[in-house]
């Protein structure tokens, strides 16, 4: 009699399974990944040395979710508004991963080629070196943050709790749901960018 097939392990494949937990509970153990691959969890560490490493794996998973790559040839304007949008996007559908992975230093290749290329672009741009973390951060704080708010209740303020006529009016004028989301993402972001490159120029004069 044929042996039953074991199933085929990648470490993309751990992590999409850790990720799926996470979805569903917020947090994922070996076994608990092993489990629903069904395997042993000693066999994962023929591709994954550890939890750290699939938390790694989970993160680049977030950029074949980004349908837009920077280029590391465009320019600021065309590199940034529809990759950090893309970004933020392919988190807002996955929030549970973000308190995770800001928790853990980047250690994945992809993720970390991502990063050169953005630093490339800030550089080109005029970017000095001892500022180009900052923006960075600047930047992925920005865009884990609105990713957040993505995932939010479409109604984010109740107005009948509201204690000022300025927060009532304020709430009652703007729309509510993925529409109040994604304006305001893209008016933080001309914020952002407008004082990245702001600062630039007060640095180089």
């Amino acid at each position: 009699m044929a042996r039953p097939s074991s199933p085929i392990l990648s470490a993309e494949k751990i992590a999409r399974t850790a990720l799926e937990l996470v979805d569903a509970t917020g947090e994922f153990t070996v076994g608990a990944v092993a489990d629903r691959l069904g395997v042993r969890p000693s066999s994962l560490y023929n591709h994954v040395s550890g939890r750290d490493d699939i938390v790694e794996g989970m993160r680049a998973l977030m950029l074949n979710h980004t349908a837009v790559m920077p280029d590391p040839e465009a320019t600021w304007e065309e590199a940034f508004p529809r990759f950090l949008r893309g970004y933020r996007d392919a988190f807002a559908r996955h929030p549970r991963l973000i308190p995770m992975i800001t928790s853990q230093t980047v250690m994945s290749e992809p993720v970390m080629r991502m990063y050169g290329v953005m630093a490339t672009i800030l550089r080109r741009s005029g970017v000095p070196d001892d500022l180009l973390l900052d923006a960075i951060t600047i930047m992925d704080s920005y865009v884990l943050g609105a990713a957040l708010d993505v995932a939010a209740p479409d109604e984010v303020w109740d107005s009948s709790a509201a204690t000022s006529d300025a927060m009532r009016a304020a709430i009652q004028a703007a729309p509510t749901g993925r529409e109040r989301a994604d304006r305001s993402f893209d008016i933080g972001l001309r914020v952002v960018l407008d004082g990245l490159r702001a600062l630039t120029k007060e640095q180089i004069s």
